[in-house]
């Protein structure tokens, strides 16, 4: 994903592993979030923040900074939430969507003929 690596849990993604020479900053570990748990989560983890070359802040995925004196503790912590199922991490990616002639071919092999059955 992204030239990083995608941690997924069942069909959810919870982290993306990224260490990479350019954006530095960005490095770290990225947590699968949604704005409504920022508050919440920046509690458990105060130098979590949004990422920088996914767009202007607040992102909807956070970072624990690679370059935080915390981060390995940080980043046990989050994994232990995932362990016990926090809501606030994790999501489920959205289906991508077919192109037209994909999606023709599809419709074309999902069609189901009708047979008529007759007693002679």
């Amino acid at each position: 994903m992204f030239g990083c690596t995608a941690v997924y849990v069942g069909e959810k993604i919870v982290f993306v592993l990224r260490e990479k020479e350019d954006h530095t900053q960005d490095n770290g570990v990225w947590i699968a979030t949604t704005r409504e748990h920022h508050e919440s989560l920046k509690k458990d983890f105060p130098t979590m923040r949004s990422i920088g070359v996914l767009g202007p802040p607040p992102t909807g995925w956070q970072i624990l900074p690679a370059d935080n004196s915390n981060f390995e503790v940080d980043v046990v912590k989050a994994c232990e939430l995932v362990l016990r199922k926090d809501s606030r991490i994790g999501k489920v990616p959205a289906r991508k969507k077919l192109k037209s002639i994909d999606l023709a071919r599809n419709q074309k092999i999902t069609k189901k003929k009708k047979v008529q059955i007759t007693s002679s």
